[in-house]
């Protein structure tokens, strides 16, 4: 994968993160950012650092998929579920265009590219 859509991979579920903080962990309702931050990371048991950082979408940070996927079952939200449903509906597709002759080859190269996107999903990068 190249480095421009990782990046923007990183910043898309890091831009989740931080509109499901601000709408849904810890709403506009709750009062001062202060005590939203506050309220955000004991709702997810994140370090104030960690909120705070995904708060203001910090560029540094990237978020794990588990956090997308602790989110999702906080807030009911999807992000992590949808993007992996669509990996695999790419790599169903991959399959079947290389359903051919020479299946020992097609075979091993389909295992390899649902590892690696397994991979990529669960550290996501």
């Amino acid at each position: 994968m190249s480095e421009i859509r990782v990046e923007k991979s990183e910043m898309l579920s890091v831009e989740f993160a931080q509109y499901a903080l601000r709408a849904h962990v810890a709403p506009a309702s709750l009062g001062s950012v202060k005590t939203r931050l506050r309220h955000a990371a004991r709702r997810l048991k994140w370090t104030a650092n960690r909120t705070k950082d995904t708060w203001y979408a910090d560029p540094r940070i990237s978020i794990s998929a588990d956090e997308i996927r602790q989110i999702e079952e906080l807030t009911g939200l999807r992000y992590g579920r949808e993007e992996l449903r669509s990996v695999e509906q790419l790599i169903s597709q991959a399959d079947a265009l290389l359903m051919g002759t020479d299946e020992d080859f097609h075979r091993p190269f389909l295992t390899a590219l649902r590892a690696v996107a397994r991979l990529a999903d669960r550290t996501r990068t």
